[in-house]
């Protein structure tokens, strides 16, 4: 079975990589700071919850196979296009962040059993399955990103 945020052991994994972020992490792609990533984190926690709303963008990540593919298969390319909802702010105390987004992963596996979900803006409807592996790939994808 793919690594999920709604197993335990992944779930405690990453949020334990998540503490070891600091302001001086050192960037090994990207343009992002590491308050950036982990305010990125969290909106996306934020959205998987359905506390935030996403403007949809149309594209070839609503055709069933290639969306499985991505989510469960493929390597998460560097430097992909996001949300501007989900960069729009950074956070200038990442122990304090990193704190909320532990929070809002906990949140997120609390929700494991839930009869729905909110439409992802790029890839369209997901079930359970697909939610628990995109929020896991994708924390654990930021998080190598900054070597935690």
């Amino acid at each position: 079975m793919p690594q999920s945020i709604f197993n335990p052991a992944d779930r405690a994994a990453l949020i334990r990589r998540v503490g070891t972020v600091t302001a001086a992490s050192p960037r090994h792609w990207g343009r992002l700071t590491p308050g950036g990533m982990l305010a990125h984190l969290s909106e996306s926690a934020r959205m998987a919850l359905g506390d935030l709303a996403i403007a949809p963008r149309r594209g070839p990540l609503r055709f069933p196979p290639l969306r499985h593919a991505i989510i469960h298969w493929l390597p998460f390319p560097k430097g992909a296009p996001t949300a501007p909802e989900l960069v729009a702010r950074s956070a200038d105390d990442c122990g304090r962040e990193a704190e909320t987004l532990k929070a809002l992963v906990e949140r997120l596996a609390q929700r494991q059993g839930a009869a729905e979900w909110p439409v992802h803006p790029a890839f369209g409807a997901l079930n359970e399955r697909d939610w628990g592996v995109l929020a896991y790939r994708h924390m654990d994808h930021h998080l190598r990103q900054f070597g935690a």
